[in-house]
């Protein structure tokens, strides 16, 4: 227990020290707000998360309306037509445009319905993930299979994966995004989807085969000796001894890369991706919020990868634990 408030006291003023810097940084900020001549608008934002809209309810044949009735919280309009055919539509107390015994024509507009929608931000969000996820997936593989390229013993595939992994790190990921796009895409007539998911996942993999190489070479020789010595081949040792022990070395730098492509995915907008970023610059040019947009934006990037962190700290946990 002494020792327990020996520590409490000697964290004690560095946490202090915590909170006034924090505190500072905040005013700081605080500060540089109020000197833009700026006028806030963050009232606008909501909107563009979820919004409710307002759906046309449209007669499918030439009719009567024979009866107007409560039902539930709506009102059903009864349409007949000169062939005693009949179907009720649905419409808002509210937004009601016929009344009873008026004679109506296919494709009038008996009312409207109002439903919740997503926004054009959560729209871009949902992009972002979906692209980001495949991204991931196929940069995995990209990345295990070129890995193992890089220490195998065959030359050729150790020279192919050396020379793909230098020439994607050594060049930009918008420079690669416009080549899968303008060139391959135009060659093979792939779409905009497909290729920027490529992009990425092409970009991502050159990083992940050198973080594969790095985790199995730091498994020391002797395990792979233990285990042909034990009647593995070599796949067989690689699989069920050397990876798995590389993948708990690996998985960090592994959550960071993919980390980072969620936010290099950013960069498909400039295919007309309607990513969470092309749908923050179109509500900018509509609404001149410039910087309420931008700051939301950022937020929902740190929040799914806040998210993706406290997964990867869990895996970790439970590794360690099985150790």
């Amino acid at each position: 227990m002494a020792g327990i408030s020996n520590r409490s006291r000697h964290r004690l003023p560095w946490m202090i020290l915590l909170a006034v810097m924090l505190i500072g940084m905040a005013a700081g900020i605080y500060g540089a707000v109020r000197k833009i001549d700026y006028a806030w608008r963050w009232n606008r934002i909501p909107q563009y998360f979820v919004y409710r809209g307002e759906s046309a309810i449209k007669t499918p044949y030439d009719g009567r309306v024979a009866a107007i009735t409560k039902k539930g919280g709506k009102l059903a309009v009864e349409l007949e037509s000169e062939d005693n055919r009949r179907v009720t539509l649905l419409v808002d107390k509210e937004q009601i445009n016929v009344s009873q015994g008026e004679e109506l024509f296919q494709d009038d507009t008996v009312g409207f319905v109002g439903e919740w929608r997503l926004g054009p931000l959560m729209m871009g969000l949902w992009t972002t993930m979906w692209i980001s996820a495949v991204a991931s997936g196929l940069a995995l593989i990209i990345g295990l299979t070129t890995g193992l390229c890089r220490i195998s013993i065959n030359p050729a595939l150790r020279g192919l994966a050396a020379l793909y992994v230098e020439f994607i790190r050594g060049t930009p990921l918008l420079v690669q995004i416009f080549i899968a796009y303008f060139f391959i895409g135009t060659v093979f007539n792939l779409d905009r989807n497909v290729a920027g998911v490529g992009a990425l996942a092409i970009f991502a993999g050159a990083y992940v085969a050198e973080i594969v190489r790095a985790g199995i070479q730091s498994i020391p020789k002797g395990q792979m000796e233990a285990a042909r010595s034990l009647g593995m081949n070599v796949l067989q040792s690689m699989i069920y001894i050397i990876l798995p022990q590389a993948l708990k070395r690996i998985l960090p730098p592994l959550a960071g890369q993919f980390i980072s492509l969620i936010k290099d995915s950013s960069l498909v907008s400039v295919i007309a991706i309607t990513d969470l970023t092309k749908s923050g610059r179109e509500i900018i040019t509509s609404t001149f919020a410039t910087f309420e947009v931008w700051l939301t934006v950022a937020a929902m990037y740190l929040i799914v990868t806040s998210l993706l962190s406290q997964v990867v700290f869990y895996m970790e946990r439970r590794m360690a634990v099985s150790d």
